[in-house]
């Protein structure tokens, strides 16, 4: 089964992570809320939109070392390559920040893989070569057709819902905050990469 899957916020988690790096430049209040929303809202209410955007580009570029995957996602890879499975990484995002120094954060994303042998040649590693990061959501929904992805995971409604994904793919909804109860109708939700371990490792090709 060829399986594609998001990046940001499915396998990288950012919990907390927004909130250690604007304490490190001095944005925010240490007792502001730790998750990410705070900050945002935080930052644009006292009308500082603008650092909360550069704040974005600081963490994606040059702060990945303090995000961590998600809890089970380097089982899952091991589980889901020993079933025989094809493994993609598709995701979005700018290369560049829109706001402060010019990190490359499709390099960043990368070395954040690397770092956590998650990407790499080995047996329960994605391979290098099936890792994509598009500039835009149609030119990530196109790569997913492109490789014929009969699966695909995202933590967004929206992406999944997007015309253009290959036709009968399966879609699933990762959602470790439910959120998004109320699409349970439209997409498998799962909560957690435990839960989609178990379902995939069943599946074999």
């Amino acid at each position: 089964m060829r399986i594609g899957i998001d990046f940001d916020n499915t396998i990288a988690c950012y919990d907390g992570v927004f909130h250690a790096a604007a304490l490190e430049r001095g944005l925010i209040p240490a007792d502001l809320g730790r998750d990410k929303n705070s900050v945002r809202d935080h930052l644009n209410g006292s009308g500082r939109k603008d650092d909360f955007t550069e704040l974005q580009g600081y963490v994606y570029g040059a702060r990945m070392d303090l995000v961590s995957p998600y809890p089970g996602f380097a089982e899952f890879v091991a589980a889901s390559r020993k079933a025989g499975h094809d493994l993609f990484i598709v995701s979005h995002k700018t290369k560049h920040p829109i706001l402060g120094p010019q990190h490359d954060m499709h390099a960043a994303a990368r070395g954040f893989l690397t770092d956590r042998a998650l990407m790499g040649p080995g047996e329960a590693q994605i391979a290098p070569e099936r890792v994509f990061f598009e500039l835009t959501k149609e030119e990530k929904v196109a790569r997913a057709k492109a490789l014929a992805c009969e699966v695909f995971i995202d933590d967004l409604p929206e992406i999944l819902g997007m015309s253009g994904f290959p036709v009968g793919m399966h879609k699933v909804l990762f959602d470790p905050e439910n959120q998004f109860a109320d699409k349970a109708a439209q997409y498998d939700r799962r909560a957690s990469w435990a839960e989609i371990a178990a379902d995939f490792a069943r599946a074999r090709v």
